[in-house]
């Protein structure tokens, strides 16, 4: 027999189903159960692989009592035998009616002296503890102080419009540059009234605590979007004057022969007669436009084409064929051209692509639009 040689009470075989062995595994592994399941468990997987009551309790570091309890659990009642059973104690003083009332105040309700309901306010209200009002409102994730906002786009083309922009960031043309242009405005110009003291080992730096002010300046930036240079310069004022002073500096800081994609937001600096009406070294700036989504921004359009985020924008793109405007369906365009008699063949820039002058191209492309 195969008893025969074992002394104390027969045990009865331990046999998993696979379902089973999967479920009491998976509870092992898990981060966030109970360990005192995940003991449980454990000690079953090892006492289904054969191993002996006493074997298991000194392998996991219990009482080998515990193990045959367990197991005797298993026996009887399977996987849900590992799972406690209801303790005796004092018996519930608040009904499901009354949590449901609470609930439901909370979310159809507010507070005659308040925008929102707080702990504490219901808890007066209602004539229950503060801290039942807190389990209640944990158990179904309520967080009546907490808000957000959305705003849905009502341009019937901004799906169509933001796959300009978002195509533009994604697949730009060959032999072009697309950069996205923004301006700080009302920096605070400060200085520090005595020289800043500079770090030291186990010393921090220190500078003093009252400044001078120097006015304001402002910030305009270009970052070129597939190498990440940035362009920038600081003016006095914010006008579209020096907006047009910083659309030189950028045409003089890109070799000729390539097409130049900038992206900036729907300021009205950016869209002032005298800046349509202008010239930037020797490219002649023509008016029309293309409005791109309004009420949308383009970080959130990237991810989601019906974007809550707000602010409108405009996108200006470039029309096919010859280098005259070109009429586009519900929509207009804004172009500028290069002469083609200006110089030699360009120079190339460490920031720029290797494959960006693989022919010469003749249009300058601006796209009004918030890029943040």
């Amino acid at each position: 027999m195969a008893n025969a040689g074992v002394k104390g009470r027969p045990i009865a075989p331990l046999v998993l189903s696979s379902q089973e062995r999967a479920y009491l595994e998976r509870q092992v592994r898990r981060h966030r159960v109970a360990r005192s399941l995940s003991e449980r468990c454990r000690a079953i997987l090892r006492c289904a692989d054969g191993l002996p009551s006493k074997s298991v309790a000194a392998e996991l570091g219990i009482h080998e009592h515990t193990v045959g309890k367990w197991r005797r659990r298993f026996l009887k009642d399977r996987c849900d035998g590992l799972l406690d059973e209801a303790r005796p104690g004092r018996p519930r003083t608040i009904d499901d009616d009354q949590v449901a009332e609470v609930i439901e105040r909370t979310l159809r309700t507010t507070p005659p002296d308040a925008t929102h309901w707080s702990i504490r306010s219901m808890a007066a209200d209602t004539g229950f503890s503060h801290t039942t009002i807190r389990r209640m409102w944990t158990a179904f994730g309520l967080q009546p102080h907490r808000s957000q906002t959305f705003k849905l786009s009502s341009d019937p083309l901004f799906v169509d419009k933001v796959r300009d922009i978002v195509g533009l960031y994604l697949s730009p043309p060959n032999r072009a540059v697309v950069l996205s242009v923004d301006e700080k405005s009302q920096i605070q110009a400060l200085d520090r009234e005595q020289p800043v003291l500079p770090m030291m080992p186990g010393v921090p730096e220190r500078r003093t605590h009252s400044y001078v002010r120097h006015g304001t300046t402002t910030l305009f930036a270009a970052l070129d979007v597939a190498s990440g240079f940035v362009i920038g310069k600081c003016y006095k004022r914010h006008r579209a004057l020096e907006f047009l002073k910083f659309l030189k500096e950028i045409d003089a800081q890109i070799p000729e022969g390539l097409a130049v994609h900038i992206v900036m937001d729907n300021y009205a600096t950016h869209k002032t007669p005298r800046l349509k009406r202008g010239s930037l070294a020797g490219r002649t700036i023509m008016s029309t436009s293309r409005r791109l989504p309004r009420r949308g921004s383009i970080r959130s359009s990237a991810g989601s084409l019906n974007s809550p985020e707000s602010r409108s924008g405009e996108v200006f793109t470039p029309p096919s064929g010859s280098s005259k405007p070109t009429s586009v369906p519900s929509s207009n365009c804004t172009t500028t051209t290069r002469s083609p008699s200006n110089g030699p063949s360009p120079q190339t820039r460490s920031w720029l692509p290797s494959n960006a002058f693989a022919t010469k191209p003749s249009r300058l492309y601006v796209a009004n639009f918030r890029f943040m």
